[in-house]
């Protein structure tokens, strides 16, 4: 007997029957891209789950039987690995194949060839690409399924501080957009203005780069990469920010906010991207629910320190304090932040073999070669606003976030004016230090939302594909979850609103506050989740798509804010509010519902076509 061997992919050789080295594997792909490399007459097979008929199919002289999950489990615990091929063989033959899902990442069975066997296929890649990866010597791909060049490879630990920058980035270009909002009398004080509208735009003016942003991030990034990309989002963001607090009027002011909002914007339209690339489908809720602080605690947490700093050294300083924590976070990311797209990585290493060996020949296996560089940027340009506007799915559930977003920010721009000014009929009188503290509430509501949506949504997967059902997409809208985030979110309207118009105690419209950013919080999270797992291979595509909607209510809405709550009050103008959302609870159950039927009739453009 071998002992057991635990290598990359995690894959436990637990010894030999028949004179075949018998394997179980806890990886991501079945084995029948391993077909070519052969498996000897008359040999087991034991694999942990599979499906079964394809893997008979691919290896028609092998008995094949399935050995119980909880048993391989079981065997790592006590370290018995020969035990594991002692078991009755025949017992353990399966009646019914467990489904699977070659794409969901999960732990489910690999037949995998020794390494002295294996040639240069990728973990992840169809039997068809492969072969013609092995008859077509002048293609480049990852060196086997363990290579770990492939961000699908990368150490667990290697993968979290990748988030862990990219999370850092998303809360501190958030941070521009809010942090100064207390300070807004002042700004309007010394520069002599006085319109509400103007006065409201100039906080929304930098979401409204948000939109505009992801247009150019994410294509680029299809094509340059996502590293490249971050990195000179930081260098502009850092010079913008430097402008902005030279500002020596309000339309300087405002140009130089919305070209901090299109560098600021990178982080946010590619961290979705980034933990595609990087996380099976699994983990993905967790790590979205990491990289969600950024761009949805960042605002929040921005005034609480932003109102006491003006107080104390003027609005100017935000801008500086900014500016001096982008510079210093810059040079980090510079040093630590690693490419996760595939396609850049496997065209760098192709450049580099080219260089190397002198073959002009060699490409990259997922290069688009029928197409022109300009025809390739064309392309990337133009499909996110494919996906918006000609794909149902990231229409609807678009719509839907983009509400949500817009009402937040709504709020964002007037908690000054309820709770500062009285200019909306309340009688709270804020300073400009307390005001900053409203916003604590929303960082509460979206902290329980991100703690308790992100474990569950993940949860569900795993139990779904662990008692052997297929993944499907549509669990992350599962109603459980949905359904009460979105009930949520008019509770929390209805009860922020009518508090205010009577002016009952602060305490009672931030709790309507916590409510309906943490129903924000669950809906944002299982529109996005569901998006990246029907588009993973245009993750970024997709966030921009969302990103450019989401961006656009957040920045327009709030320009009605001031006069709808003066024509319908505090009460019936966030009811209003409230009745909109509720209208909108049924998009996510009706792709629960049907949108696997609505994936298979609507074709979307793949990462080279749109």
């Amino acid at each position: 007997m071998q002992p057991g061997i635990l290598s990359p992919d995690h894959t436990r050789v637990f010894g030999e029957l028949a004179g075949a080295t018998v394997r179980v594997a806890l990886s991501r792909t079945v084995g029948a891209r391993y077909k070519n490399d052969g498996c000897p007459p008359s040999s087991w097979l034991f694999l942990a789950r599979c499906d079964l008929p394809s893997a008979k199919n691919l290896f028609p002289d092998s008995r094949i039987g399935i050995i119980p999950f909880s048993d391989i489990m079981a065997a790592e615990r006590t370290g018995s690995q020969d035990s594991m091929i002692e078991m009755d063989a025949q017992n353990k033959m399966a009646e019914k194949p467990a489904a699977y899902d070659p794409n969901s990442d999960f732990e489910a069975a690999t037949i995998v060839p020794d390494p002295s066997e294996r040639g240069t296929t990728s973990g992840k890649d169809s039997p068809a690409v492969n072969d013609e990866a092995v008859q077509d010597p002048n293609i480049v791909d990852f060196d086997g399924p363990e290579d770990m060049a492939n961000p699908m490879n990368w150490p667990m630990k290697k993968r979290w501080q990748n988030i862990a920058v990219i999370s850092v980035l998303t809360i501190i270009t958030p941070l521009g957009s809010s942090m100064f909002a207390p300070g807004i009398p002042r700004i309007l004080a010394e520069f002599e203005e006085s319109s509400s509208t103007v006065a409201t735009f100039i906080l929304s003016v930098y979401i409204l780069g948000f939109a505009f942003g992801p247009l150019l991030v994410a294509p680029l990034s299809e094509i340059y990469g996502r590293s490249v990309m971050y990195n000179m989002g930081n260098v502009f963001f850092f010079i913008f920010t430097i402008c902005t607090a030279l500002s020596n009027g309000i339309p300087m002011m405002m140009a130089f906010r919305f070209l901090m909002g299109v560098a600021g914007s990178v982080p946010i339209t590619l961290g979705s991207g980034s933990i595609s690339d990087m996380m099976p489908v699994e983990f993905r809720g967790r790590a979205m629910a990491v990289w969600a602080i950024g761009p949805l605690l960042g605002p929040c947490i921005g005034p609480v320190a932003g109102g006491y700093l003006i107080r104390a050294a003027g609005w100017r300083w935000v801008y500086w304090l900014i500016a001096i924590v982008t510079g210093l976070i810059a040079v980090f990311t510079f040093f630590t932040l690693r490419e996760s797209y595939a396609p850049v990585i496997l065209e760098r290493k192709a450049a580099r073999l080219r260089k190397k060996t002198g073959n002009p020949l060699l490409r990259s296996k997922l290069a688009d070669n029928t197409t022109t560089p300009a025809e390739k940027l064309k392309t990337a340009l133009v499909r996110p606003m494919y996906f918006l506007f000609c794909v149902p799915i990231v229409t609807l559930l678009s719509l839907y976030v983009a509400v949500t977003y817009g009402v937040l920010y709504l709020l964002f721009t007037t908690f000054s004016l309820v709770f500062g000014q009285n200019t909306l009929g309340s009688s709270y009188g804020f300073g400009e230090g307390e005001v900053g503290l409203v916003f604590i509430p929303s960082a509460i509501g979206m902290a329980l939302g991100i703690v308790i949506f992100g474990a569950m949504s993940d949860k569900l997967v795993t139990q779904k594909i662990s008692s052997g059902e297929k993944h499907k997409p549509e669990i992350r809208l599962t109603p459980f979850l949905t359904i009460p985030a979105g009930v949520t979110l008019p509770i929390g309207l209805f009860l922020y609103g009518w508090t205010t118009h009577y002016g009952v105690h602060w305490i009672v419209p931030m709790i309507g506050v916590v409510i309906f950013c943490f129903g924000l919080m669950g809906i944002m999270m299982a529109c996005q989740n569901y998006l990246l797992d029907v588009y993973p291979q245009n993750a970024a595509s997709v966030t921009a798509a969302l990103a450019v909607l989401r961006s656009l209510a957040g920045a327009l809405l709030p320009l009605g804010a001031i006069d709808m709550y003066i024509a319908l009050g505090l009460g019936w103008g966030n009811s209003l509010l409230g009745f909109i959302s509720l209208g909108l609870i049924p998009i996510p159950l009706l792709f629960f519902l049907f949108g696997e039927r609505i994936r298979g009739v609507k074709k979307v453009p793949t990462a080279t076509e749109a």
